[in-house]
């Protein structure tokens, strides 16, 4: 019996191409001693900020004056100083940390590769073995005893083709686990930069409020009083604006919506600016948001409130229609006079208020929505209060509580389309726009209400 198609099959297998390493550029890797005074200065920055934090809590709870507000700013500031600091060094660290997995994965992938070209060696010689019947061996003058002699090689190089394999899934396996690793320590510096970002953007904003604040003479009370007025002014122009949200819902004030996020984060942990960008997100997605009326539950079929436009797949009969009609019975509302998302070019509509859920996915959420807020029976997938906790919750679920860059872009990609942000770029975009959308609403709206 032969036994080239078993070392077909397994050549073919061992051959399969691995990712391609990661490509990261750095400095030349610490030596112990570097390291080791790098990781005490990180430990030594990262307890004066702990302790900047603390007095910062301190300075919130002092009542409002002049001096007291400067003392409050005073300490902000330190705060932010000593997290950028210690942002900082954790990059240098994890600089360091990268460069050396890196340099561990380009030698196994080394090693690997050389493994692969013996088998595919050794192989070849097997083969040229098997090739060759007992007439050429007679033919070519060979005894029998050099014919055993070959069946003897052929057995050895079998032998090492299985050493070559072992070999080859202990450097795979380890070399999985190194990328693997890498990637976090590249997540963990890019979650460290966008937090140096956010930092820099608040500690320039409290910086110019501190010299706006020392400006002003202690014993200018009047002056003092104005700059508050103006400032809760400002903070009332911002709470009054409206809230766009999706599904055809009516706006609210932000200072509701800001609200309804807090109370999410309370319950969840996540970020109100995060939270209030998703559901921007979700309300700029397109013009047809909440304007669609399901007429077939049979079909799935409906029609456009705004143009009257009739369309074949405006929600889900099977997977959607079921769910939705209990939802909107338990609600005591008309499911063919409700609004529901119009289809987007691809795909099926049928997504729920602000939150945009559809029905399969709102039922799941349900309970925990309602248990969350305190209240009985189904959520309510129109009211804002629920889509927000709804979100929170499914955000939650998706990794998004952890905070950082990478967990937050990652699970509003995943929100969008059920995949990572390195799915495709489309998704990526998502991503990234709804951390530049949290960004400038921590900055230009929270930051001022607070």
């Amino acid at each position: 019996m032969s036994l080239r198609p078993f070392f077909c099959y397994l050549f073919c297998a061992l051959l399969l191409v691995l990712p391609l390493p990661f490509s990261v550029a750095s400095a030349a890797p610490l030596t112990a001693a570097e390291r080791a005074a790098l990781e005490a200065q990180l430990a030594q920055v990262q307890a004066e900020a702990a302790q900047a934090q603390t007095a910062l809590t301190v300075a919130r709870s002092q009542s409002s004056s002049l001096q007291n507000d400067i003392n409050l700013l005073t300490a902000k500031i330190n705060a932010e100083q000593l997290g950028i600091q210690a942002k900082d060094l954790l990059i240098r660290t994890l600089g360091d940390n990268i460069s050396t997995k890196q340099s561990e994965i380009n030698e196994l992938d080394s090693q690997i590769a050389t493994h692969k070209r013996e088998v595919g060696e050794t192989f070849r010689q097997i083969q040229q073995s098997e090739e060759t019947s007992i007439v050429e061996v007679i033919l070519a003058g060979q005894t029998l005893s050099q014919f055993f002699d070959t069946a003897i090689t052929l057995d050895a190089l079998q032998q090492k083709i299985n050493l070559l394999s072992a070999a080859l899934s202990v450097e795979e396996t380890s070399s999985v686990a190194a990328k693997d690793a890498l990637v976090v320590r590249q997540n963990a510096a890019l979650d460290a930069r966008y937090a140096i970002q956010q930092a820099q953007k608040a500690l320039q904003g409290d910086q110019a409020q501190q010299k706006q604040l020392l400006s002003i003479s202690k014993n200018n009370e009047k002056a003092y009083a104005s700059l508050v007025a103006a400032k809760k002014k400002e903070a009332a122009a911002i709470n009054a604006k409206l809230f766009v949200l999706a599904g055809g819902s009516n706006p609210i004030p932000f200072g509701q919506a800001y609200q309804y996020a807090l109370g999410a984060q309370k319950k969840t942990g996540i970020d109100p600016a995060f939270l209030l960008a998703i559901l921007t997100q979700e309300t700029n997605l397109g013009s047809n948001q909440g304007t669609c009326y399901l007429t077939n539950p049979s079909t799935g079929a409906g029609i456009s409130v705004k143009s009257g436009r009739s369309f074949p797949n405006v929600m889900h009969p099977t997977r959607d229609v079921p769910p939705f009609q209990r939802i909107a019975s338990e609600l005591g509302v008309d499911p063919l006079r409700t609004f529901i998302s119009c289809p987007q070019s691809v795909g099926w509509g049928g997504a729920m208020g602000p939150a945009q859920f559809i029905a399969s996915t709102w039922v799941l959420l349900s309970n925990r929505v309602s248990a969350a807020l305190g209240s009985a029976g189904m959520a309510n997938p129109w009211n804002p209060q629920d889509a927000f906790m709804a979100s929170a919750i499914y955000l939650t679920d998706l990794g998004a509580a952890k905070g950082g860059y990478t967990a937050q872009s990652n699970a509003a990609c995943r929100y969008y389309s059920g995949s990572p942000c390195s799915k495709s770029s489309l998704v990526n975009s998502y991503g990234t726009s709804v951390m530049s959308l949290a960004s400038t609403i921590q900055h230009t709206e929270i930051d001022k209400v607070q």
